[in-house]
């Protein structure tokens, strides 16, 4: 079987050609039996594009709580078609930008880098360290290998019970069992009505005074106001945010103001991974669907991710 497969709103050539490398055909909409979305994001638009044909829809982010949100999984896979997500194309370039930001803590270069007069030494080991990483999807699974040179302990946090490498494998509902030994707490968690908000004061009481934060996740399962208090009265050590709540993070917010802060905006995928990445899931997919075979990074109606 040859995949019908129309690649838009955004007609963009990477997902063309990848769509050709697979031996599948690019399509007008009204013709396809399948979407490889890439668009503005809207849930409208892409609620537009459904027809009655469709059975699958490839959506180019592995962060998909906008479409949650807005109920379009609902039915999927029964009623409507199945949605895919990147989940899992990303992981080693965000694992990669984890592993450097902890290692820009430990030594201190947050603060070096704006200093302007020669000060004390106090860089820190990392080699070592205990690393609870809160969810072991295709980021987590990447960290816990790049972390095995450093024989650092892990604590990973997934409802898999799957975490090969991990030290300790906990259950989310035991999240905050992995934070008071933790020298670094890594999110790595899909946004979901459950994730939401679940770093607050309670859980930053928990860790070390000198512990790091590391969010390359979403910015909502961090409460920001929580943070910045906590990081302002030495509760935790320090804060490494890819994502932020309210992103993009407005100038003049105090979290810019802290020097035991580092943030980046949002761009720990780099543009080419992640175009290599969304490219690589979509031929591997589109494969999938012609041979009728189980399909990657399906996304759950009711769990949202």
């Amino acid at each position: 079987m040859t995949a019908a497969v129309h690649v838009g709103p955004e007609p963009v050539p990477a997902l063309i050609d990848a769509v050709r490398r697979a031996g599948g055909d690019v399509v007008p909409l009204d013709r396809a039996e399948a979407i490889v979305y890439f668009g503005g994001g809207d849930p409208a638009e892409l609620r537009s594009m459904l027809h009655d044909r469709i059975r699958w829809v490839q959506l180019p982010h592995a962060g998909v709580e906008r479409w949650a949100d807005a109920g379009v999984f609902a039915g999927s896979g029964d009623q409507g078609p199945v949605f895919t997500a990147a989940a899992g194309s990303y992981g080693a370039p965000v694992a990669e930008h984890a592993l450097a930001v902890m290692l820009v803590a430990a030594r201190g270069l947050h603060r070096l880098a704006r200093a302007t007069e020669w000060g004390p030494n106090q860089a820190k080991e990392f080699a070592g360290s205990t690393v609870a990483i809160v969810g072991c999807g295709g980021i987590g699974r990447a960290l816990i290998r790049m972390l095995e040179p450093f024989g650092c302990t892990i604590v990973a946090v997934t409802d898999s019970g799957a975490a090969p490498g991990a030290t300790t494998v906990l259950p989310r509902a035991r999240y905050r069992d992995a934070l008071p030994e933790a020298d670094y707490v890594v999110i790595a968690a899909p946004a979901t009505p459950e994730t939401r908000g679940m770093f607050g004061a309670k859980e930053l009481g928990l860790m070390r005074a000198d512990a790091w934060l590391v969010n390359v996740a979403r910015g909502g399962l961090v409460v920001t106001d929580d943070l910045v208090e906590a990081l302002r009265a030495g509760r935790i050590g320090g804060a490494a945010l890819d994502v932020t709540d309210p992103e993009p993070l407005p100038a003049g917010h105090p979290l810019w103001k802290l020097d035991n802060v580092l943030i980046t905006p949002h761009s720990a995928n780099p543009r080419p991974a992640y175009w290599r990445g969304l490219a690589e899931r979509v031929t591997a997919n589109v494969r999938r669907f012609q041979d009728g075979a189980p399909l990657e990074g399906v996304i759950s109606a009711t769990e949202g991710f």
